[in-house]
């Protein structure tokens, strides 16, 4: 999981609706083709991979933590820009609020365990792992904030978890203790994202983003105090810039893909992240995923794509059910 990668689904939901004077204005990427919608979604994947990879290969020239605190500076730096020209600065005792907390908190983590998880194995295992996301979140969704959950549903997170342990491969050879990072890191995004159900809905998204990157760029930093860190060089530091561009390059995309294609349509074109990062892991990494790895991907994208449309079915359900009262 990018420190930055999950909040673009919670930027959309602001800047999808923003007025047209606001700093950024979607409205020309308005399209009612579905296929265009892909198309940005498309993007957005190759664009997080491509960022992912630029992490993996600047660690050789430098340590995780100032990794994350340099590329903060530049994240922080577009967010500060963004929440200023939208007006979307707050006071700063608003964060100190229980989901506020739990959502920073789960981000760190997250972006810790994901990070050093990503440094280690191959990231295509590490893509794989992090696509059992929408399953864990489901689950905990029903456990914690009593959303209804059937038992077609349950059987594909079941599923889905079978998935997983065939990609980690625990006991056999090509088991590697940094996948277990992986699930730390899935757990972590799950309880960012149920508590960020629970943010109230009067802060503004960016300026939830704009705090947790401060707060990533800070752990970064404290990081630090357990590393070498190194002389930052104008290559390095050009390297992590331009993994900030892929970064605002896939959120443009993923928003605009939302904001042109149906939800339903354009939301598994988001597993393509996957074949990206086998590509990009094959080719620049010489990662190779075995055969209990690409399978156990499928079964992970499967599952997550029937979840999401049993999701859509049991919302069409509701619509209509109250549109009948």
């Amino acid at each position: 999981m990018h420190s930055l990668l999950a909040y673009e689904t919670l930027l959309a939901d602001k800047l999808l609706n923003a007025p047209s004077g606001t700093f950024i204005n979607f409205k020309k990427f308005q399209s009612s083709d579905n296929m265009l919608g892909s198309a940005y979604m498309l993007l957005a994947m190759a664009s997080f991979a491509i960022g992912d990879a630029i992490m993996k290969f600047i660690s050789n020239e430098m340590p995780l933590g100032q990794i994350l605190f340099t590329r903060g500076l530049f994240a922080i730096t577009i967010l500060f820009i963004v929440a200023y020209k939208m007006e979307h600065l707050r006071p700063f005792p608003t964060i100190f609020k229980a989901p506020f907390m739990l959502r920073i908190i789960g981000e760190v983590f997250a972006t810790y365990f994901f990070f050093s998880a990503l440094l280690q194995i191959p990231i295509a295992n590490a893509a794989a792992i992090m696509q059992a996301l929408p399953l864990t979140i489901t689950l905990a969704a029903a456990y914690f904030l009593g959303e209804s959950i059937g038992w077609r549903r349950v059987a594909a997170i079941l599923i889905g978890f079978i998935g997983v342990i065939l990609i980690i491969q625990p006991g056999l050879e090509e088991f590697n203790i940094f996948s277990l990072y992986c699930l730390l890191a899935v757990a972590s995004c799950t309880l960012r994202d149920v508590a960020t159900r629970k943010l109230d809905k009067k802060t503004p998204t960016v300026f939830v983003t704009l705090v947790t990157v401060v707060v990533v760029a800070i752990g970064g930093w404290l990081l630090g105090f357990t590393e070498d860190w190194v002389p930052s060089t104008l290559y390095t530091t050009s390297i992590l810039g331009v993994a900030s561009i892929f970064l605002i390059t896939g959120f443009i995309g993923i928003v605009s893909s939302m904001r042109v294609g149906e939800v339903a349509i354009v939301t598994p074109f988001r597993y393509s992240v996957l074949i990206f990062a086998i590509l990009i892991g094959a080719f620049f990494f010489d990662e190779v995923p075995n055969t209990l790895t690409i399978v156990g991907s499928f079964i992970v994208v499967g599952s997550g794509i029937y979840t999401i449309y049993r999701e859509r079915i049991l919302a069409k359900n509701v619509t209509k059910a109250t549109a009948n009262l």
